[in-house]
């Protein structure tokens, strides 16, 4: 069998060679031209940056990795009646990089909502000759309502006014003296921003007032991007500057916040981070209820009860209190305010040394009721425990889910998610499925967010998929672990249709620039990721190299390279051709098998006449003496000068005579050892079935076969992607088997995202 199998081999890889060659006819002569294309070559000296002391070529830290850290003090004053806060901040900036700066740069994130912000101006509109009432309600209100940061103010501690220069959503803050490695600098800022109706804007933050009687009273106020923040300086890119045109998210820097939210009286407050003054703010009952949700692990408690929320709503407190939080090492802020809020909450307990107790908690009025009260904090406890078993245990003391406006967004320890129930005119919930399956999946995605990338730091900007990619990933295997039945982004078939578009760009592409961005920022990188998981690597090389990714990187700034080399590096598997495919291509998946034959032992008929190579020479013409041999004329070669060893003369006495008996023996064991090869090749009798298969798609990616027999069994054979790597258009395969094959079928589990399942049968079904 073995001969059989080392004889098939070589023609099949004659096959493979001869595939890759197209023949042009060019006068008598066949010129063949090659489109051999090396799928497997490697990235590294190719498109991605050197390693260094920062970043390894394995992916991890380098032993000079280092980072900014920023810390702020901020106390904002949110007044009601103008829905606007105004705030000031204590910044201190420490400068951990080697390099010397001379100034900083602030991001002004709410600058995109401001009249002629470039966002704003550079917004392309639909080319129709209509417009919606969406859109004449955004034009109306454009007329009344400016957003935006305004009254900004910067100075040092000592009260003197610093140079700025602002540049539509950045402001350059001139430093005093140059700021040197390891030294920090201190100043503060002043500011006011007016809350958009997120109806309208479409913001991160801003407001929802519920119709009713009082509606000034039943509101919710959502703050995001709320305060100016530093932008990110790293080893790999300087300061991060690129413009915010309201998609690429947010770049930030690590650091503690110590913040102070000052709000009406009658108002609950949802922040990152930890309450530092309960019992300020705090009910001895809230309080109580507190301390008893710190001890259920089973179902939430309410922190805040739907009746006081519903018997605040009734009036308006004139007096205002102030909530102070308290956040470690976090890259961003976010609150919430309403006096609706229902607060409910429950403990996590996480099962590794050093692991806070987590309190998940979800804060919504009555509106979102009674779907909030059952499902919000129990899909946040959910989404920790899943999230930590693929990374690290949770670092933060809360995680926090808030309904209102804005359908969904991450922030350190607190997101907001918008999907409540719908009710028809008589109060009855419709859609309830539906509307549950979406909330269930908003808040695991947004939850998930607090892990990536508000805890593996990446720039959102630049390449979302490694914020909203992996997301959609985890949350894919989170939400399967809810309910199997759920319908969730992720399966391979659901990718189909976007790959095989003309909509596309490679997922490496900055996303403010990208087409169909929900395509390429969330649901192509996390099917790539699960195809990855399931069928290229396999779960326990996948989830030992992922786990190894996110460790490595907590609380750390990392590209696209350093999740592509620690995948490999920590595997031991080659990948590039997968990131070539999937992330650096627009080309889609489609196999085909295009032939199946039964092959049959060779016999002398079928052995090719030998032919003699002309080397070029088609026309018998005498060959010329070879030029270098020509110019080697007068040079004694070594044969000139020992006429001696010229011929070999096999009888003479060369210090090892052989005897006629021993030439006999010698002759004789190659004949026998012949023979027995011969008969063994003659007797075997298995079927040997050579497959050929075409890269219709472009994307190189393992063959799965199913192969199903006469005599009713199947196989799965799962072809590594290697095969492709002499020709990644067109490849022969073989089996053996003693069984009779009838069917064959790619990618039967439909795991690969193949876009055409008709080539994918051989006998065509």
């Amino acid at each position: 069998m073995r001969i059989g199998l080392l004889l098939a081999a070589v023609g099949t890889a004659a096959l493979m060679a001869g595939s890759a060659m197209a023949q042009v006819s060019v006068g008598a002569v066949d010129q063949s031209r090659g489109t051999y294309e090396d799928a497997f070559r490697q990235f590294e000296g190719e498109g991605w940056p050197s390693p260094n002391d920062y970043r390894t070529a394995s992916g991890a830290p380098g032993y000079r990795y280092w980072q900014q850290q920023v810390d702020y003090v901020i106390d904002v004053r949110f007044d009601e009646d103008t829905k606007s806060l105004s705030g000031s901040q204590r910044i201190t900036y420490h400068n951990n990089s080697p390099d010397t700066l001379t100034y900083v740069w602030i991001l002004l994130d709410q600058q995109d909502m401001a009249k002629g912000s470039m966002a704003s101006v550079a917004s392309p509109s639909s080319s129709s000759e209509t417009y919606s009432r969406y859109e004449t309600l955004g034009l109306a209100r454009s007329e009344t309502w400016e957003g935006g940061f305004s009254d900004i103010q910067v100075k040092g501690t000592d009260g003197r006014a610093l140079n700025t220069t602002q540049v539509d959503a950045l402001l350059r803050v001139d430093l005093p003296r140059p700021l040197a490695p390891g030294e920090t600098f201190v100043f503060d800022m002043s500011y006011r921003m007016p809350f958009g109706e997120t109806a309208v804007t479409g913001a991160r933050s801003g407001y929802e007032c519920f119709p009713g009687p009082t509606p000034a009273g039943n509101c919710i106020f959502q703050a995001a991007q709320w305060f100016p923040r530093l932008a990110a300086y790293s080893d790999y890119e300087g300061w991060h500057t690129l413009p915010f045109l309201g998609s690429g998210e947010f770049p930030l820097e690590f650091g503690n916040y110590e913040v102070s939210i000052t709000v009406p009286a009658d108002h609950i407050v949802a922040a990152s981070g930890e309450l530092q003054n309960g019992r300020d703010v705090l009910t001895r009952e809230q309080q109580a209820r507190m301390a008893e949700a710190r001890r259920s692990t089973d179902e939430p408690v309410y922190v805040v009860t739907p009746d006081e929320a519903l018997a605040r709503e009734q009036g308006r407190s004139t007096d205002t209190r102030t909530w102070r939080f308290r956040a470690e090492n976090v890259r961003d802020f976010a609150w919430a305010s309403s006096r609706g809020f229902v607060w409910d909450a429950m403990a996590v307990e996480q099962d590794a040394p050093g692991a806070p107790t987590v309190m998940a908690m979800s804060f919504y009025t009555k509106e979102a009721r009674p779907m909030w009260d059952t499902y919000s904090t129990r899909a946040v406890a959910h989404a920790i425990d899943v999230y930590s078993s693929f990374t690290f245990p949770y670092p933060y003391p809360t995680a926090q889910s808030v309904n209102g406006p804005v359908g969904g967004m991450e922030y350190p320890m607190i997101t907001f998610n918008g999907a409540r129930p719908t009710r028809d005119a008589e109060g009855n919930i419709i859609n309830g499925d539906r509307t549950k399956y979406a909330l269930v999946d908003v808040i695991i995605h947004e939850i998930g967010h607090i892990y990536f990338p508000m805890i593996v730091n990446s720039d959102e900007r630049q390449w979302t998929w490694m914020d909203e990619g992996i997301n959609t990933f985890l949350e894919y295997q989170a939400t399967k672990l809810w309910d199997p039945d759920f319908p969730a982004s992720g399966e391979p078939r659901g990718i189909i249709g976007y790959m095989t578009s003309d909509n596309q760009v490679p997922l490496m592409t900055r996303y403010d620039t990208a087409l169909n961005q929900g395509n390429i920022g969330y649901r192509k990188p996390g099917t790539a990721l699960v195809v990855l998981r399931e069928t290229v690597m396999g779960r326990e090389l996948f989830d030992r190299a992922f786990q190894e990714y996110a460790r490595r990187w907590q609380f750390k700034r990392a590209t696209p390279y350093d999740f592509f080399r620690t995948m490999e590096e920590s595997s031991g598997m080659d990948l590039d051709w997968f990131w070539r495919g999937w992330f650096y291509s627009t080309d889609h998946v489609d196999i085909s098998v295009e032939n199946v034959i039964k092959a049959r032992p060779e016999t002398d008929a079928d052995r090719p006449a030998r032919r003699p190579s002309t080397g070029g020479n088609t026309n018998n013409d005498t060959p010329p003496v070879p030029l270098t041999v020509a110019n080697n004329s007068g040079i004694e070669t070594v044969i000139e000068r020992n006429p001696g060893i010229d011929a070999y003369d096999d009888t003479a006495d060369h210090g090892y005579p052989l005897t006629e008996e021993q030439r006999r023996a010698i002759g004789q064991g190659a004949r026998d050892g012949m023979t027995a090869m011969i008969a063994e090749a003659d007797s075997f009798d298995s079927n040997v079935y050579r497959f050929t298969f075409k890269n219709v798609g472009g994307v190189v990616m393992p063959i799965i076969l199913k192969l199903t027999f006469e005599d009713g069994t199947s196989e799965i054979v799962r072809i590594p992607a290697e095969i492709w790597r002499f020709n990644n258009q067109e490849v022969s395969w073989q089996y053996v088997t003693d069984k009779t094959l009838v069917q064959t079928e790619v990618d039967p589990n439909w795991e690969t995202a193949d876009a055409d399942r008709e080539n994918n049968y051989f006998p065509r079904r």
